[in-house]
């Protein structure tokens, strides 16, 4: 289904089982400085938007400065890592469609031109699950900013052969028992896709879920090398971004049209490994609880995190998503605003399941 958006401000957060004061108390939050550096707020439950914040910011994109921008519907904003969480859509779509191998085959039978890696007994059992859940156990670093060539990620685009850079990574841990955070993994999930569909990964996305949720708006950036980043590249504006967050709470379905398996949205959002900070990771996407008024006790959440504070948060129980945009790139501190939003503006007044 499409969403709908009442003209009532005051109407609408009641009708959909929210507190009325929710936007005085994020216009508060605002105003007080204690919500900062946010560029968009889009939030919807049973496909009416309930929360709407269009802001001014410096902007980047892909870590290109854009100078101030005054953000509305149409902006195309970056998503950073949220982008790793698409990717893993598309590969649901194209494993329903029998383009991809299954999610237990090898890893490394997928990239026979590195059959000198293959060979290595350290390696044999690595799955395509493994670069799913990002539990490859090998060597990566992007705790490192991403304005610091040894960061991984950025050695990543840097490097002459970006699968080889990945794919010969240090094992440090049996595969499957360490959580590891990893755009490198990703890569390597959009390219399986790219030779799986034969079409650039930003091509496959416009046909199969971008054209279908009518998004006709997008970038997706590249490297040096013409490769579309899967981790980190693309942009949508955020109604198009809550659109995507629908389709999961819509099980796969939209307008009728079934875009991805219900089992795929299922296998994605299921906890696979701690991340070892007190959320849990599944296919490309963190998972997490939180309390909610309404509900006697706290309620799994689900979302898409990027650099600078980008969020994509699901609750399914609620039928909630929400699409938060912000400013503060390469910041320890970004995830702060993005989370007090969440928690204590969106969840904290939803009050009737």
């Amino acid at each position: 289904m499409g969403m709908t958006q009442n003209a009532s401000d005051s109407e609408v957060p009641q009708s959909v089982g929210f507190d009325s004061a929710l936007r005085r108390k994020f216009a508060a939050g605002i105003e007080s400085g204690l919500l900062r550096d946010l560029h968009v707020v889009l939030a919807a439950r049973s496909q009416q938007v309930f929360m709407e914040y269009y802001g001014v910011g410096s902007d980047e994109n892909w870590g290109d400065p854009l100078g101030d921008v005054a953000f509305d519907a149409d902006t195309l904003h970056d998503l950073r890592s949220v982008t790793k969480s698409i990717a893993g859509l598309l590969y649901g779509i194209a494993l329903d469609r029998g383009l991809v191998p299954p999610t237990d085959a090898s890893l490394y039978e997928q990239f026979p031109e590195y059959d000198d890696l293959a060979r290595d007994p350290a390696r044999a059992g690595i799955t395509i699950d493994h670069a799913l859940t990002m539990t490859l156990g090998m060597e990566w670093d992007e705790d490192r900013p991403y304005t610091d060539p040894l960061n991984s990620e950025i050695a990543m685009e840097n490097a002459p052969d970006r699968y080889r850079f990945v794919l010969e990574r240090s094992v440090i841990a049996e595969p499957g028992t360490r959580w590891i955070y990893s755009g490198g993994s990703v890569a390597l999930v959009g390219a399986i896709i790219e030779r799986g569909t034969g079409k650039r990964l930003p091509d496959f996305a416009r046909e199969v879920l971008f054209e279908p949720l009518d998004i006709a708006k997008f970038n997706w950036s590249a490297g040096h090398d013409g490769v579309a980043s899967a981790a980190s590249g693309l942009r949508l504006t955020a109604p198009d971004l809550l659109k995507i967050g629908m389709l999961f709470l819509q099980k796969g379905v939209w307008n009728g049209q079934g875009i991805v398996s219900e089992e795929w949205i299922a296998q994605s959002l299921a906890p696979a490994i701690s991340t070892g900070d007190g959320l849990s990771y599944g296919r490309l996407w963190f998972c997490g609880d939180a309390p909610v008024p309404a509900f006697d006790a706290p309620r799994p959440w689900y979302a898409g995190f990027g650099n600078g504070g980008q969020r994509l948060w699901l609750m399914p129980d609620a039928g909630i998503a929400a699409v938060i945009y912000s400013g503060k790139y390469n910041a320890w501190d970004a995830w702060i605003t993005p989370t007090r939003v969440w928690r204590e503006i969106i969840l904290a007044n939803f009050l009737k399941a």
